[in-house]
C-alpha cells in the first residue's frame, strides 16, 4: 500500500493520515497520493489541507481527480464517489 506512495483514507481519525502523508514526505517520496471513497472523501481533504498548512513546506496540490465507481452490494448495484488528491513537493 505506501510502496506507491499512496495514502488510502478510511475511517480512522484524521490526524493518523495526516502523520501518513508527512512520512512519506521524509522518507523522500517527491509526490504522494491521498484516496477516498464515499464518506471518507470529507476526511481525505481534512488530511491534505491539514497536511499543507500546518506540517509542510515547499509541497502542494497537482491535482484533485473525482470519479464516481459502481460497487456491487447485497442489495445490487451502487454508485460511489471517490477522489484522488496528488502532492507533489516543489523542492
Amino acid at each position: 500500500m505506501q510502496d506507491d506512495n499512496t495514502v488510502f483514507v478510511g475511517n480512522k481519525p484524521v490526524m493518523n493520515y495526516v502523520l501518513a502523508v508527512v512520512t512519506q514526505f521524509s522518507n523522500g517520496a517527491h509526490e504522494v497520493t491521498v484516496k477516498a471513497r464515499g464518506r471518507a472523501i470529507s476526511r481525505a481533504v481534512d488530511t491534505t489541507e491539514i497536511a499543507l498548512n500546518r506540517f509542510l513546506q515547499g509541497v502542494e496540490k497537482k491535482n484533485v481527480q473525482t470519479s464516481t465507481e459502481v460497487v456491487d452490494t447485497e442489495s445490487g448495484k451502487t454508485h460511489v464517489s471517490s477522489i484522488e488528491i496528488t502532492l507533489v513537493s516543489r523542492k
